[in-house]
């Protein structure tokens, strides 16, 4: 699991692979920064925590060359993304297709990159939510699996409206990881499968009011 942050989508992954509400294992947790509290949730769940930071002036290939060799290391089969703030490199998008996930913080395809939730207000949009997706060489823009979806209130600011928000990641997203552990959700040429059947569309799942 990739984190840069909190790491509070990692405690929702360590919380239900403890409950076994999901059929996964963290094997490890890699982090560009060090100070990132995530690290300290992998260690104190015994969850091997690797602070892997970037050289200054260093090309983007170099360091993903050194994390693919990190993360080679725990042989993987599903590489998650929750709060990386880095962009990949082509060839390393390419070595895991179809083998990582990622959690963003809109309704993709409104709002990728950074501060979705403030967009989101300025923009006047009426919901608003999270997209668990299939990541490709542009950002934010793979195959969409499952969103969690709120309405926008009056009295919302970016704070709270992120808190929500929150709240519907750390329910879609051990979902997702859950059903790509037990072999229910592929990527096949381009297409998301869900129980061998197209997913034209992500599936929904509807918040509070």
């Amino acid at each position: 699991m990739l984190i840069s942050g909190e790491g509070s989508n990692l405690q929702a992954l360590i919380d239900a692979s403890r409950a076994r509400a999901i059929a996964a294992e963290i094997v490890v947790v890699v982090s560009n920064r060090g100070a990132a509290r995530g690290l300290e949730r992998a260690r104190s769940a015994g969850i091997p925590a690797v602070h892997l930071p970037a050289q200054r002036g260093a090309e983007r290939s170099v360091y993903d060359e050194t994390l693919s060799i990190e993360l080679a290391k725990h042989s993987p089969d599903l590489v998650v993304l929750a709060g990386f703030m880095r962009i990949f490199t082509p060839q390393l998008v390419a070595h895991f297709a179809g083998r990582m996930l990622n959690i963003h913080p809109s309704l993709l395809p409104k709002y990728p990159g950074l501060d979705t939730h403030q967009r989101a207000l300025d923009e006047g949009e009426r919901t608003h939510g999270a997209t668990v997706h299939f990541v490709t060489a542009d950002l934010d823009a793979g195959p969409a699996v499952i969103q969690y979806r709120i309405a926008v209130r009056p009295e919302d600011t970016p704070d709270s409206l992120a808190a929500r928000v929150r709240t519907g990641e750390h329910i879609i997203l051990p979902r997702a990881v859950d059903w790509f552990a037990t072999g229910r959700l592929r990527l096949e040429r381009g297409a998301v499968m869900l129980d061998g059947k197209p997913l034209p569309k992500p599936m929904i799942l509807e918040g509070e009011a």
